[in-house]
């Protein structure tokens, strides 16, 4: 997927597939930065305290996600499989640890039969 980076003039012989392709992994490498930068932004003592994995081991997985995602193409098997990590982190450690930190927003969810 890089040649297209490496020769912007390629874009223009692709085809509708190669367009769609290209969208996907683009896609999928900003999800991957986006939980990568994400991951950074706590300390190991929240992940403890949210119940989740170190620090450390969601660094790796979403770094090793983006790294293989940068270096092979879309439909690999390390690539699909960092890609489910980085989503993994994304819909549960992700809110588990906002609302550790407090950054989660107004949680006070109450309706007439208690909390939704």
């Amino acid at each position: 997927m890089l040649d297209y980076l490496k020769d912007p003039s390629s874009l223009s012989s692709l085809s509708v597939t190669g367009l769609i392709n290209l969208v996907i992994w683009a896609g999928l490498l900003g999800v991957k930065i986006f939980a990568l930068i994400d991951a950074l932004r706590y300390s190991n003592d929240q992940y403890v305290s949210a119940g989740k994995r170190s620090r450390t081991l969601w660094l790796v997985l979403t770094g090793l996600s983006l790294a293989f995602h940068l270096i092979s193409d879309v439909l690999t098997l390390p690539n699909l499989a960092g890609t489910i990590a980085s989503i993994v982190y994304l819909v549960d450690v992700r809110p588990a640890l906002q609302q550790v930190s407090g950054r989660g927003g107004n949680r006070n969810n109450m309706g007439p039969y208690g909390p939704w």
